[in-house]
């Protein structure tokens, strides 16, 4: 048995993840891909480690930084190896949640994307349906294809009602810059 994690590619849909298994069995993710696959960056994933919303999240007794900087095996590597910030699954998805909560998109997406998944796999389990890897994954991707185009129709449903406010605000303004009150009688 190795003191280092093995590292294996996990399909999330049409996303490829790098998924590590520690020594003791359990699972990382590294900081950077956490945030990559939600389209943000490894410095972002940083930050929320070290903000005040993780600390309340994880409970004030709690003194975990929320990532360990782990040795990976390599088998391309034929002295030293590779080191990399990783971060448990349950900190990913407060990661994505916390995002979610800021407008990310692509994390709103693949959280609902997989929570879906989820509740047809313990319904599938309890149907006694099988399914292959295979086909749950083309089902994520094309679940998350289908979260993306309607997120952009929200997001532009949204939008109208915007822009009237904002042209209703200028117009104010023009009538303020006449002399005028707006919407006086």
């Amino acid at each position: 048995m190795t003191d280092k994690a093995q590292r294996e590619t996990i399909f999330v849909g049409s996303l490829e993840i790098e998924g590590f298994q520690m020594p003791d069995g359990s699972y990382r993710m590294s900081q950077a891909q956490a945030a990559e696959c939600i389209g943000t960056t490894a410095q972002n994933a940083s930050n929320f480690l070290r903000s005040k919303v993780f600390k309340a999240l994880r409970g004030e007794e709690s003194t975990d930084q929320g990532f360990e900087t782990i040795d990976v095996e390599s088998s391309q590597q034929s002295t030293g190896g590779t080191r990399i910030n990783a971060v448990p699954l349950d900190v990913v998805m407060l990661f994505w949640l916390y995002q979610c909560s800021r407008g990310n998109k692509p994390a709103l997406g693949l959280l609902a994307a997989l929570a879906t998944e989820t509740l047809e796999r313990r319904f599938d389990s309890a149907f006694g349906v099988a399914h292959s890897e295979g086909e749950y994954n083309q089902r994520l991707a094309n679940r998350l294809q289908r979260v993306e185009q309607q997120l952009t129709l929200l997001a532009d449903a949204y939008a109208e009602p915007d822009i009237l406010r904002e042209e209703n605000e200028r117009l104010k303004d023009q009538i303020r810059q006449l002399g005028q009150k707006p919407f006086a009688g």
